[in-house]
């Protein structure tokens, strides 16, 4: 996807980047309020600003990236005296998530994850792959800093890099749905919404925070969600029961009681690493299988159509031309990320 025109005319720009800047940092502050301590390293379970910045690139374009370099710089200036590293941080934060909407754009990613394929995408490229760089790039900075220890090099880069996937598996698809939101609830499906809220707000903290280690009850929830009400449902479940997984770990409650810090990093990231992957690419599945149904409906209804106007002795008009995933005359760029250049 590209901007509009207007924000490509020179002061819609400087809006767009100030605004991408400040979603960063915003995000960012959010992030920092639950911390955890691996070696002499203090990192984030779950970044939000990477999540941010492939949202953006992948709404408004390549071009908004000086956003993220400027809510980058402003967040370290904020937490930090600037260091020799600074630059090196900073190439790294930019770096990954423009690689991530590269990637994503070469695979032909849709934004309203309407296919397994685009799940796929989104969790090994645009999370896994790309966010490499920027936990390679930042630790390798403050290792040759003298910041950090060059033996505490992987168990700082394993928490850097699950912390920024875990921003683009959470953040990302949140963002992109609340974009494409079209049409409220039926009322049937606001009290089914309602009940799986409440039973999410007592099950959730109730797993989170008994000694019992009960985090796999969750599922059950994650696949009502994303079996109901597709993405939505299943990346808002995803996202409350994370924060509420990290809140846990780093009062060092519930199912991380009596760990040490890489052991609470370790239980922490898998179960929210696992978690995102099920619902993420469980409500791609679904929908994609969705959208096929309907495309099946809409071909059965032409064809009946057809045949009523032979039957009467009518030529039929000419049928619209769909793609294989039903969406309309064949081309399906309109739904598909497009990097401005």
């Amino acid at each position: 996807m590209v901007g509009n025109a207007e924000l490509r005319r020179p002061g819609g720009y400087v809006v767009q980047v100030v605004a991408v800047a400040a979603l960063y940092y915003g995000s960012a502050r959010l992030g920092l309020l639950r911390e955890l301590t691996v070696g002499s390293a203090v990192f984030t379970p779950i970044y939000p600003p990477t999540g941010v910045a492939v949202a953006a690139l992948l709404i408004f374009g390549i071009g908004c990236w000086p956003g993220i370099t400027l809510g980058a710089l402003t967040l370290i200036l904020t937490i930090s005296p600037p260091g020799p590293d600074l630059a090196g941080i900073l190439f790294g934060n930019t770096a990954a998530p423009v690689c991530a909407a590269i990637l994503l754009h070469w695979a032909r990613f849709r934004p309203d994850l309407g296919r397994f394929r685009d799940g796929l995408a989104l969790v090994f490229l645009g999370a896994l792959a790309a966010m490499t760089i920027s936990a390679t790039v930042g630790v390798g900075m403050l290792v040759l800093a003298d910041k950090l220890a060059a033996h505490d090099f992987w168990p700082v880069w394993l928490a850097w890099w699950v912390g920024d996937a875990m921003g683009v598996l959470l953040v990302t698809p949140l963002l992109l749905m609340l974009r494409g939101i079209r049409r409220p609830l039926r009322l049937g499906r606001w009290r089914e919404a309602t009940a799986l809220t409440v039973i999410a707000c007592v099950l959730v903290p109730l797993a989170a925070y008994s000694s019992l280690s009960l985090l796999f009850l969750v599922y059950p929830l994650i696949i009502w969600a994303a079996l109901r009400f597709q993405l939505a449902g299943a990346v808002l479940c995803a996202l409350f029961t994370s924060v509420m997984a990290t809140i846990a770990a780093t009062d060092g409650s519930g199912a991380f009681q009596g760990l040490s810090p890489v052991e609470i990093m370790a239980k922490l990231q898998a179960f929210n690493g696992t978690m995102a992957l099920t619902a993420l690419l469980m409500a791609a599945l679904i929908t994609e299988q969705r959208n096929t149904r309907r495309s099946v409906e809409q071909a059965c209804q032409e064809l009946v159509e057809v045949l009523e106007h032979l039957t009467a002795g009518e030529v039929p008009l000419p049928l619209p031309q769909t793609d294989a995933d039903g969406t309309g005359d064949g081309d399906d760029t309109g739904g598909r990320s497009s990097p401005s250049r």
